[in-house]
């Protein structure tokens, strides 16, 4: 096992570190397949259509594999529970943790496997880190959350179609369909999503209310 594995391990272990409770998944948490959109055809009204589209594909947005990166305290969550970080950790300047603990530290490159830890795996991308502020989405609506995504001035400067490119190919958002041993995936597969997220914004990209 690596030095880092040891190292983060020896945190997860350590006394006074808080959240020590099961890390099996939460069966009532819903992991099956995406609906076609082909299913929200029936729905004439378009706008209607394209909020159904977005619904469906929340599913996946407010599942606990990315809402987990997706804190507006600043401080990520764990499990299917939303738990705190264990350890403690901060977004940090760049939203890749504190000076002196960035989450490097303990996430490499690809999921690791444990053994006697009360954790199956550990997390791992090349990117690992917490989405920016202006992406904060635990405790928003939908309607909320939809906005935030289409928003030029909070979303990095994405277009719609950017939007589409990233939800369907990013190898950092596929890792909630990856996400290791101790965790259910997102709903579906990413490919159903970005199915989905394309048909949203063929059909004007309209948002639920509130």
């Amino acid at each position: 096992m690596y030095v880092r594995e040891l190292f983060c391990l020896f945190l997860l272990a350590g006394p006074g570190m808080g959240w020590a409770g099961p890390t099996g998944a939460d069966p009532q948490i819903d992991t099956s397949g995406l609906k076609p959109t082909a299913a929200f055809s029936a729905i004439q009204d378009e706008s209607q259509r394209s909020v159904a589209l977005f619904t469906e594909a929340a599913r996946v947005i407010e599942s606990p594999r990315c809402m987990n990166c997706h804190p507006v305290s600043r401080q990520p969550t764990q499990g299917d529970d939303l738990h705190p970080h264990v350890p403690f950790m901060r977004a940090g300047p760049d939203d890749h943790g504190a000076p002196g603990l960035p989450c490097k530290s303990c996430h490499g490159s690809s999921n690791v496997a444990t053994v006697g830890s009360r954790i199956a795996s550990i997390p791992g991308n090349p990117r690992w880190g917490l989405a920016p502020v202006s992406m904060s989405w635990q405790g928003k609506t939908l309607g909320e959350i939809c906005r935030q995504i289409k928003d030029r001035a909070r979303n990095g400067g994405r277009s719609l179609a950017d939007i589409r490119t990233h939800m369907a190919t990013d190898r950092l958002v596929g890792w909630a369909w990856r996400p290791g041993e101790g965790r259910k995936p997102a709903p579906g597969t990413q490919a159903e999503f970005g199915t989905l997220i394309e048909a949203w914004i063929s059909t004007g990209a309209h948002c639920p209310t509130p």
